[in-house]
């Protein structure tokens, strides 16, 4: 299933690089697809996770589109990836307290910085940034695969922040596919190898018979 993905990526990737808008389409769409895939390989159940991937899904089809409508549907779709992420990876367990208070410093230090230059999207990105910091310090709590892919959709999704107010950073495009794609896979596959009590069930919960034979 990898390998898959890693065609999906490719192409991705080479029609950013080149601004082929038709590659894009084509490869877009299918890069949290092809990790659900894989995640019901391992997992064998549609769990929060995947949920997250599917709202991933609508919200990378709706930023192929252009204009501030598709962009805040985008926002919205993966605000509801963030929101499923969040809650999975609460429920696994709890996040560490300095990664709680370090996400939430770098939060209202980037809105601060930045609020001045968002105009009329300050407000969803202020909700939004909130939902993507509370799931990047939960991440933190399931392995360090997952906190990694976690910082990495921050970022990701900060250097579009940037763009919002104007700012673009040398390769700007490229350099938020690749770590929005590294993010989705570190979250999915840390999230599959988190190992028992991975299934969205309150840490200390015994497995259901079902659960431990999957």
């Amino acid at each position: 299933m990898m390998w898959l993905f890693g065609v999906v990526v490719a192409v991705e990737l080479l029609g950013v690089a080149l601004d082929v808008p038709l590659l894009q389409w084509l490869a877009k769409p299918l890069l949290a697809p092809v990790l659900i895939a894989y995640l019901w390989t391992v997992r064998r159940r549609f769990d929060g996770v995947a949920v997250g991937l599917v709202f991933a899904t609508a919200g990378d089809v709706a930023l192929l589109m252009s204009g501030q409508t598709a962009f805040l549907a985008g926002m919205a779709f993966f605000l509801g990836a963030q929101i499923s992420f969040l809650v999975t990876f609460v429920r696994r367990r709890r996040p560490p307290l300095p990664a709680l208070l370090g996400y939430a410093v770098l939060w209202a230090l980037a809105n601060a910085l930045l609020w001045s230059s968002l105009g009329p999207l300050r407000l969803p990105i202020l909700g939004y940034s909130l939902a993507l910091c509370a799931m990047a310090a939960t991440a933190v709590g399931i392995s360090r695969r997952t906190a990694i892919g976690g910082a990495l959709f921050l970022f990701s999704d900060l250097v579009i922040g940037l763009g919002a107010a104007g700012i673009t950073l040398p390769g700007h495009h490229l350099l938020v596919m690749t770590t929005y794609i590294a993010a989705l896979l570190l979250i999915t596959t840390g999230w599959a190898a988190a190992g028992p009590g991975a299934t969205g069930e309150p840490a200390g919960r015994p497995p259901s018979p079902t659960t431990a034979r999957a």
